[in-house]
């Protein structure tokens, strides 16, 4: 695994217990804010925001395998393995921010993170895809072998 990616997936190991705290904590809405939770908007919007974080970081962890056998040069293998995890803050952060007063009828202008965090989210994981369908370049067979 080449630094950055060991890196980034380092960064993710220790943040995503602090990501299932946050989904934990969310659980608790429905019991600890009853009033919230009756909101038009509250009940929807609290759903994929419990779980979309710690998946989103589990598929960038897997991302992170893959990037170093794309064929992809070094700077698209950046973007990739910034853009699956930014995609993992931007996608909840969208649906909680949207939806913060207790008497929204319907989310506020912030639900667009959420739009911004899945076109991040299909970038990263396209431009992976391509790299890992594109032939690499044939390498020399070791001498002696």
């Amino acid at each position: 695994m080449e630094p950055e990616s060991r890196r980034m997936a380092g960064i993710l190991l220790v943040v995503l217990p602090a990501v299932v705290y946050g989904g934990v904590s969310i659980l608790s809405l429905p019991t600890g804010y009853p009033a919230y939770m009756a909101t038009p908007c509250g009940r929807p919007c609290s759903g994929p925001g419990t779980d979309m974080p710690a998946s989103s970081s589990s598929s960038a962890l897997v991302a992170l395998r893959y990037v170093d056998e794309a064929n992809l040069s070094n700077g698209l293998r950046r973007v990739v393995r910034e853009a699956i995890p930014i995609s993992a803050i931007l996608l909840p952060l969208g649906f909680f921010l949207s939806v913060l007063d207790p008497g929204a009828t319907e989310p506020n202008a912030l639900i667009y993170l959420a739009y911004a965090g899945a076109v991040v989210l299909a970038v990263g994981l396209l431009i992976l895809g391509i790299g890992l369908i594109r032939k690499r370049p044939e390498y020399p067979a070791a001498a002696g072998g």
